[in-house]
Order: structure tokens, then C-alpha cells, then sequence
């Protein structure tokens, strides 16, 4: 079983692959397991890396939704003119955010952690304010959830 750490830097892979429009997210995900495998005779068979794809399926299920709070949460800033790196990984981290099964610092720390290694210097700051300013709407949303959208 691959760790967390591993599997969202797998899931971070796979985002790329749908971001770039080249795949549907099963597809995606093959594609992955068979460039991870492809020197076995049935990859299909090996373990497969659950928590990767729940973070994927579950990014992509609510891509609209956490686009829209990345855009608000990124002044100045469309989601389509991010680098689509630095859009992965705050697609990732905010549904982690919104799941709530994690505390806040882990998962912000985590995709700092991507954006240093898979992203630029200054990707790490940007990704940091994104993800800090989501938490606190988020923060603000349990402590009066009358604001909340449909009420």
C-alpha cells in the first residue's frame, strides 16, 4: 500500500492527464497504473492504490464547485490561466479541505509539499494564500452556517 504522501503525488499525475484534456478520468487512471506497470505481463492484476483514486474521483466529481472557490479564493487570478500544475494541486487540496477528514494544516502542508517539488518557487506562496484563504471560508461556514449558499 502506498503512502498518503504517495498516493496524492500520484493523484496529482492523473489530475495533469484529465487537466490536459487527453483523457476521462478511467482512462486516466489506467493510463497511470500502465506507465507505473508496464514491464508486467497483466498490470491489471497488481494492487491498485485506493486512496489515489478516491482523491482523483472525488477532484473530478467536484471539479466545478472547487474551481469555483479556487477563482474566488485566487484574486486576480482565472483557474484557466494557472499554470495547470499549480491548478492540480490546489483542485486536490481543496476537495481534501472541503472532505473535512483531515485537519486543515495537514493537507495545506501536503500540497505545499507537491508544489515545491512539482512546481516553482513561487507556486509554493501562491498555493499557500489559495489554500489558506478556502480554509478560512470554510472556517467562517461552520461557525454560521446560516450564510451558507442556499439558505
Amino acid at each position: 500500500m502506498a503512502s498518503r504522501r504517495k498516493s496524492r503525488e500520484r493523484a496529482l499525475q492523473v489530475l495533469f492527464l484529465c487537466d490536459l484534456g487527453k483523457y476521462e478520468i478511467d482512462e486516466a487512471i489506467e493510463a497511470y497504473y500502465y506507465t507505473l506497470h508496464s514491464d508486467d505481463e497483466d498490470f491489471s492484476q497488481l494492487p491498485k492504490d485506493r486512496f489515489m483514486e478516491e482523491l482523483v474521483r472525488g477532484a473530478m466529481a467536484k471539479r466545478e464547485s472547487l474551481d469555483e472557490q479556487i477563482g474566488k479564493a485566487s484574486e486576480h487570478w482565472r483557474i484557466d490561466r494557472m499554470p495547470s500544475v499549480d491548478r492540480n494541486i490546489l483542485r486536490l487540496a481543496a476537495f481534501e479541505l472541503l472532505d473535512g477528514k483531515l485537519p486543515y494544516a495537514v493537507i495545506i502542508d501536503e500540497a505545499l509539499e507537491l508544489a515545491r517539488r512539482y512546481s516553482g518557487h513561487e507556486s509554493v506562496g501562491f498555493v499557500n494564500g489559495v489554500l489558506d484563504s478556502i480554509r478560512a471560508s470554510q472556517e467562517k461556514l461552520a461557525q454560521n452556517p446560516t450564510n451558507s449558499k442556499g439558505t
